[in-house]
């Protein structure tokens, strides 16, 4: 098999969720037999103090025969938290206009950044 017919049985058809610092792949794949399959794929960004980044991916695997079930769990899961909880996200830190200022000046959860260097004089000591 050639390696582009890998590739076009690879991306049959996909969606992307972007979601702050997550992205949500959904893809449909097929099996060697040809059947198709679905992937849902986390991928989370992490920034490092040097302003580097990498990416955690964790992914699920849903086959059409657990399909009815794992569509009704998700219904079902979805309408409890929305019935209980509302539209509405309650946490700050999850709003699109939230800024780290607005933590800074509550004082909640805020631990700042401290240098790696202090600069002292013996003499202080």
């Amino acid at each position: 098999m050639r390696e582009n017919d890998l590739l076009e049985k690879e991306e049959i058809f996909s969606k992307v969720l972007r979601a702050g610092r997550r992205t949500y792949f959904f893809d449909v794949r097929a099996t060697k037999a040809d059947d198709y399959y679905i992937t849902i794929t986390e991928s989370k960004k992490f920034t490092e103090e040097d302003g580097s980044f990498h990416f955690k991916k964790h992914k699920i695997y849903l086959y059409k025969e657990d399909f009815s079930a794992f569509a009704e769990i998700l219904g079902d899961m979805t309408s409890y938290v929305l019935n209980h909880k509302g539209e509405e996200v309650i946490s700050e830190r999850h709003q699109k206009d939230f800024k780290r200022e607005t933590l800074i000046e509550k004082n909640e959860d805020f631990v700042p950044q401290t240098s790696t260097f202090t600069d002292i004089e013996f003499d202080d000591i």
